[in-house]
């Protein structure tokens, strides 16, 4: 019971800090787009190759949720062919030690 009443002193009646937190990163990609986006700007492409399996649509509606969030900036270069970068943001970059953690963790605790 000692850990539990470690918890109990988060109080979460005026809405919960670790529920809003994960809102905005919960997602299959979303994640790991802004562990390849921590140290670099990437186009579309790059994002794509770097995470497989994932397709242009799950692609694309992940980015546009980071970037609603406020997570990730998009810029459209006006050429031909178009050409679309994506960037953390400040607030994302907020996120770097959250993610090397959870690289950390993940490394540690791989099944």
């Amino acid at each position: 019971m000692k850990s539990q009443a470690r918890f109990d002193r988060y109080d979460c009646s005026g809405g919960c800090p670790v529920e809003a937190a994960l809102e905005q990163i919960s997602g299959k990609w979303k994640g790991l787009v802004l562990y390849h986006l921590i140290n670099r700007t990437l186009r579309f492409s790059e994002l794509k190759r770097r995470l497989g399996t994932v397709t242009q649509r799950s692609l694309t509606k992940q980015l546009r949720e980071l970037e609603s969030d406020g997570l990730v900036h998009r810029e459209v270069f006006a050429v031909v062919p178009p050409k679309v970068e994506y960037r953390l943001t400040e607030k994302g970059q907020k996120l770097r030690p959250v993610l090397e953690a959870l690289q950390v963790w993940g490394r540690e605790n791989a099944l």
